[in-house]
C-alpha cells in the first residue's frame, strides 16, 4: 500500500470513528448542549438528553473516551466540557452540512435569537458572527485565506484601540485566526484565540449579553452602536 492510499484510510478511519461517536441521538444532544463552551454535570446533560442518569453515564464515557469530551472536577462535583475549539467547529461545521442536507422528518429549526448571535464554543456566530467578520475583511482589519483569516497590522492596532487584546491572543497555544463554517449562515466566522478575545471583549464591554436558556446572545443597545459606528454593521432588532 502507497503512503497516500494509506494516509487516506487513516483519515477515512479517523472521519468514521469521530462520526460515529456524533451520529448517536443522545451523544449528539449532549454534544450540542455543550457547544457554547460551557461545562455541565452529569445530571443536567441527561435531563437535557432526555434519557436516565445511567444511560447518560455510558454516553458520556464513550464521548471522554473518544476525545470529544474532558472531566473537570470541582470538589466531589464532576463536569463535562468540549475537549476544545477545534471540537465545537467540527460540530457547528456539521450542522451547517445538516441544515440542507436531506431528513427523514421536518425538526424545528434554530431559534430567530440563535441565527442572530449566539457562542460557537468561545467566539461570535450567527449573524453577527459572520457579519462581524465580513466587516473587518471589508476594513482590511483581517485578508481572507484558505483556512484562516490573516490579521493586518493595521488591523491590529485597529481591534487594540477597542480594546480587544490581540497580544495576549498572540500568546495563546492554539491557532490565532481560523475560520469556521457557521452553522446558520453557512458561511465563515472567525474563531480561534483572536475570535475569542473579540468575543471577551464584547462581553466585557455589555456590547453582547448572554441569555439563559441557550447559547445565543443579546445584543445591547450599545452594542448596536458601536456594531454600526465601528463597522457599519446593522443588525436586525434583538427577538
Amino acid at each position: 500500500m502507497s503512503t497516500t492510499i494509506s494516509a487516506l484510510s487513516d483519515e477515512a478511519a479517523g472521519i468514521s470513528t469521530v462520526a460515529a461517536l456524533m451520529g448517536h441521538p443522545t451523544r449528539a444532544a449532549i454534544l450540542a448542549a455543550l457547544v457554547g463552551g460551557g461545562a455541565l454535570p452529569a445530571g443536567t446533560l441527561a435531563q437535557i438528553a432526555d434519557v436516565t442518569a445511567s444511560t447518560a453515564s455510558e454516553h458520556l464515557a464513550r464521548l471522554v473516551e473518544g476525545g470529544l469530551l474532558t472531566v473537570v472536577s470541582s470538589g466531589r462535583h464532576r463536569y463535562f466540557r468540549l475537549r476544545d475549539a477545534s471540537v465545537a467547529q467540527a460540530l457547528e461545521a456539521v450542522s451547517a452540512v445538516s441544515v440542507s442536507a436531506p431528513a427523514r422528518r421536518r425538526t424545528a429549526g434554530p431559534s430567530p435569537e440563535m441565527r442572530l448571535a449566539r457562542s460557537c464554543y468561545d467566539h461570535l456566530a450567527g449573524s453577527l458572527g459572520v457579519g462581524l467578520a465580513d466587516a473587518l475583511l471589508r476594513q482590511g482589519v483581517l485578508l481572507p485565506g484558505e483556512r484562516a483569516f490573516e490579521l493586518t497590522a493595521q488591523g491590529a492596532v485597529r481591534l487594540s484601540a477597542l480594546e480587544v487584546d490581540v497580544a495576549s491572543a498572540r500568546t495563546r497555544k492554539r491557532l490565532f485566526s481560523p475560520t469556521c463554517l457557521d452553522w446558520t449562515e453557512r458561511r465563515f466566522h472567525l474563531a480561534g484565540a483572536l475570535g475569542a478575545a473579540i468575543l471577551q471583549r464584547f462581553m466585557e464591554a455589555r456590547w453582547v449579553a448572554r441569555r439563559t436558556d441557550d447559547r445565543s446572545l443579546r445584543v445591547t443597545v450599545a452594542g448596536q452602536r458601536v456594531l454600526q459606528r465601528e463597522f457599519d454593521l446593522d443588525l436586525p432588532p434583538a427577538p
